[in-house]
């Protein structure tokens, strides 16, 4: 148990050491990408658990009407459609926001840092290389964690996108508009 214990406070003490080492700016992109992940993580659940629920809603609605060849029939069966590929796709436009945030997060961190950079050199000259590795790694840090969590994001956010469409397009194939 003390060696688990030490090996947390080893863990957090490497994490500090990293986010004082990229600066504020890594908080704010560490704020960004666990967003981008909490709403992913819910939009898989939803996907797992509660969509199969509205697919199997919206058959048994369509399912229920005795004519499925007029005009309101395809337009009754469009608007089912509809109404579960709009929730399917709640919180995408938002994933897919926070996935672009986060180079720009990256790319506000890489100038803070730069600043810091200039701001040493113009106290001190050029002739103090430890100086200024702390403002480099303020630029490059926040950089680097900006890209892996866009990264990380693009994949997700690919997959969730391809995962409701094919699930509806699956749905609007089993809604057949006329009776057999």
């Amino acid at each position: 148990m003390d060696t688990l214990l030490l090996a947390f406070f080893d863990v957090a003490a490497r994490i500090r050491s990293f986010m004082d080492a990229g600066g504020p700016v890594l908080l704010a992109i560490a704020a960004v990408i666990f967003l981008m992940w909490a709403l992913s993580v819910e939009r898989f659940l939803y996907l797992r658990r509660v969509l199969p629920a509205q697919e199997c809603a919206a058959m048994a609605l369509w399912q229920a009407r005795a004519e499925r060849r007029s005009w309101q029939a395809h337009r009754i069966r469009r608007a089912l459609l509809a109404a579960v590929r709009l929730e399917a796709r709640a919180y995408l436009p938002t994933i897919k926001t926070l996935v672009a945030l986060c180079p720009l997060f990256g790319l506000l961190g890489t100038v803070t840092g730069m600043i810091a950079v200039f701001d040493v050199m113009a106290f001190s000259g050029m002739g103090n290389p430890r100086l200024m590795a702390s403002g480099v790694s303020r630029a490059t840090i926040p950089t680097m964690a900006g890209m892996v969590g866009a990264l990380s994001g693009l994949f997700v956010i690919h997959w969730l996108e391809t995962e409701v469409q094919r699930r509806v397009e699956l749905l609007g194939d089993r809604m057949t508009l006329e009776r057999k």
